[in-house]
């Protein structure tokens, strides 16, 4: 069993860059669809598509995204773990390296990067930062 498997999914496209991966493979689940389009919407992965594993559970093909032969990604940290919930209000959210950066957020609009929880005017769980 996976205690956190978020926390799976960004170890899984951290590894991956790191090793020149074109795409990585990460179990599907609704939570991890949401934070795959937040990274995609923001220019961070090229996108994902549903797949099987050899064993036909359902899965994300995850392409990633290079620039001039290095990782668009630089850092990919998870703020909000399973012990610890970290949860932040519109006007306490972060800004990561002067803006460059983006958190990304669980709110009651669902999943949203820092940007757009601004313009909605809504806080939320802070399920990771990206840069």
């Amino acid at each position: 069993m996976m205690t956190d498997p978020l926390a799976d999914m960004l170890t899984r496209i951290r590894n991956g860059q790191r090793a020149r991966k074109t795409a990585v493979l990460s179990p599907a689940s609704k939570l991890r669809g949401a934070v795959l389009d937040v990274l995609k919407r923001e220019g961070y992965i090229r996108g994902y598509e549903a797949a099987e594993t050899d064993t036909g559970k359902p899965a994300f093909s995850i392409e990633l995204k290079y620039h001039e032969g290095r990782p668009v990604i630089a850092e990919l940290r998870r703020v909000s773990k399973p012990g610890r919930r970290v949860y932040s209000g519109i006007k306490d959210l972060p800004r990561h390296y002067g803006g460059l950066g983006i958190s990304v957020l669980s709110t009651p609009r669902g999943v949203l990067s820092d940007i757009e929880a601004r313009k909605q005017n809504v806080g939320g769980e802070v399920l990771c930062r990206v840069f």
